[in-house]
């Protein structure tokens, strides 16, 4: 090899081997950033066990624990089912059952992966989580109740009101999906969301973005216990087999409608710019109600967050009318 061609291949090695250097010590930066992410959220994770606080009661469901809430001693029950992710129900829907409880008794229900409640394998389905719910008041001697429910309660409930008409007096929406919905067939990246949480990123992306509860009515100490709730129950294996039933949950429900006797209110959002049409489904689900009305309100997706005295009034005066 001539002297010149050696020089010259020595010169280009130079700029690889720093490449090579640089992609190593990025690698490493990496490795032991995550590593540390890991580490502080299992910590993190650990601590917080012994700092989230019991309320409610446990029900036994198929041999797990489900956490329900009843407050108030009215003559009516309202029965309140969350929308899908919201990681701590009960407590996410305090301002609007306390606004309830003085007049109905309100039974908050965490479903399984929720809340207090225990995760479970069984699947995520529609029928599995109606029954769910279903035996827990039973084994509470609830028979008779409006149902009330936010985002895909819309979904479950009206599965839940044609599988039990006897029991349900009326059904009440806050911003409730509705079946026909554009949308709903997307393919969520579960294996992703579930990286996310065990690797602790969920819980570093959480803490440095936006506080989704500034501003609101909520005192400082629920506001702890719901972050903590979220940190636990958020993309749990719960939570991401309900996500990954999501699609055809949505399309077992598009054959069905609410019984036209049943008394119907939707409270619904007057912006939703994520969603098609969104007003006018709504108003296609009350077309045929006896007793059917829907109420415009501005808002984000969790109407009861901010209009939760404007809800409690409107279902006093609805369910009077509707007797």
């Amino acid at each position: 090899m001539k002297p010149k061609e050696e020089v010259s291949k020595k010169r280009m090695r130079k700029p690889l081997r720093i490449l090579f250097k640089t992609l190593g010590a990025i690698a490493i930066v990496i490795v032991l950033f995550l590593a540390i992410v890991f580490i502080v959220n299992v910590s993190a994770t650990k601590s917080e066990q012994g700092k989230i606080e019991p309320y409610g009661q446990h029900v036994s469901v198929d041999g797990k624990n489900m956490n329900v809430l009843i407050q108030g001693e009215g003559e009516e029950t309202i029965v309140l089912l969350p929308g899908y992710g919201t990681a701590a129900p009960t407590l996410d829907f305090k301002l609007l059952i306390d606004e309830l409880s003085p007049y109905y008794k309100v039974v908050a229900v965490d479903p399984f992966g929720y809340g207090l409640s225990d995760g479970t394998e069984k699947e995520r389905t529609t029928e599995n989580i109606v029954s769910e719910v279903h035996e827990a008041l039973q084994q509470l001697n609830i028979n008779r109740y409006m149902l009330m429910g936010h985002s895909i309660t819309g979904i479950y409930g009206i599965n839940y009101v044609n599988k039990y008409p006897n029991e349900v007096t009326a059904f009440v929406g806050i911003d409730s999906s509705v079946p026909t919905q554009p949308g709903m067939d997307v393919k969520f990246p579960l294996k992703m969301f579930a990286f996310l949480k065990q690797s602790g990123l969920q819980r570093l992306a959480v803490k440095f973005g936006g506080d989704p509860y500034a501003g609101l009515a909520f005192d400082d100490r629920t506001v702890e216990q719901m972050k903590m709730l979220s940190n636990k129950n958020s993309n749990s294996s719960t939570m991401l087999n309900e996500m990954d039933h999501i699609s055809s949950n949505f399309k077992e429900a598009q054959g069905l409608t609410f019984p036209k006797d049943l008394p119907l209110l939707l409270f619904v959002q007057a912006d939703n710019q994520g969603v098609a049409g969104w007003i006018p489904l709504h108003e296609g689900q009350i077309k045929d109600s006896v007793h059917g009305k829907v109420i415009i309100m501005d808002g984000s997706h969790y109407l009861h967050h901010t209009k939760f005295k404007e809800i409690a009034e409107n279902v006093r005066t609805f369910m009077n009318e509707a007797k």
